[in-house]
């Protein structure tokens, strides 16, 4: 042990270590002073954002692209700026970072293709804030576009942030991109039944002009013809567009309803097992 003690001694020099550590100590009090006037410039220059978003009319997802950019080049400088402090030179160590940078890089080559894919999200405006989208299977609404993702929120109430790279590369359904949508809800029926008797049925369903539009009118018309039945959609165009789930699950209650009510024949497929007597006896 005491091998050990001398050993360090020799090759440790404790009292220059103090001394480097108390003369290092003014430069990062100082770094640490100067990127907290840069967070507290950041929340000024929100407030501001803030101020302007309501003078002027800014949507939503342009609010959030300038935020996020405002964000990132405040706490970029003030980062940069705390490394000057404390004597050292940002330019100087990207430019000394040599083959690790190139790793780094590599590493961070994915964060770099969802930044420049969130630019092109914010760019093409395939869907705003507060739409309802379907990606990947994944429906819900749009709650935050970033420079790295979006983070949509599902029916369940979870929260999914799905990488911009995966947006710009995949398909997305918007359900709120127009200001209108149809509802189809296919059911069957009998093929000896009244199709005018129930078109006329359906339609008194969707006469609130609040709810539905009358202009694109309701239709109701023949998809396939089966062995034991015929199916049948009943499309109505909706006012707005982010209630459709609700209402196609009330639609297609008040048309089961409507149908039973009124003895609207509805076959389904059976089977049947027969057994002859050898079978059954063995």
């Amino acid at each position: 042990m005491e091998y050990i003690i001398e050993l360090f001694r020799k090759y440790f020099d404790f009292h220059a270590a103090i001394e480097s550590i108390v003369a290092f100590l003014p430069k990062l009090l100082s770094a640490i002073l100067v990127f907290a006037f840069f967070v507290f410039l950041w929340k000024l220059v929100r407030r501001l954002f803030r101020m302007l978003f309501r003078r002027f009319t800014v949507d939503r997802t342009l609010q959030n692209f300038l935020v996020n950019v405002g964000k990132t080049v405040v706490y970029v400088f003030g980062f940069s700026a705390a490394l000057t402090q404390m004597g050292v030179n940002p330019a100087s160590i990207l430019a000394s970072l040599g083959i690790a940078g190139l790793t780094l890089g590599f590493a961070a080559k994915d964060a770099l293709s969802n930044i420049i894919s969130g630019l092109f999200i914010f760019w093409d405006r395939p869907f705003v804030v507060g739409d309802l989208i379907e990606i990947g299977g994944q429906y819900g609404r749009v709650e935050e576009i970033s420079l790295r993702s979006t983070k949509v929120t599902t029916v369940d109430g979870k929260m999914i942030s799905i990488p911009n790279t995966q947006i710009v590369n995949s398909m997305v359904v918007s359900y709120t991109n127009f200001p209108h949508l149809r509802l189809d809800i296919p059911f069957t029926v009998a093929p000896d039944e009244d199709l005018a008797k129930i078109r006329s049925l359906l339609f008194a369903l969707v006469q609130d002009t609040n709810t539905y539009l009358s202009t694109p009118p309701p239709e109701l018309v023949l998809n396939s013809i089966n062995d034991y039945n015929i199916e049948l959609v009943f499309r109505v165009w909706i006012r707005d567009e982010k209630q459709h789930i609700a209402l196609r699950f009330q639609l297609r209650e008040a048309i089961l309803k409507t149908l039973l009510e009124a003895k609207v024949n509805m076959p389904y497929e059976t089977l049947s097992v027969i057994m002859n007597k050898q079978q059954a006896d063995t």
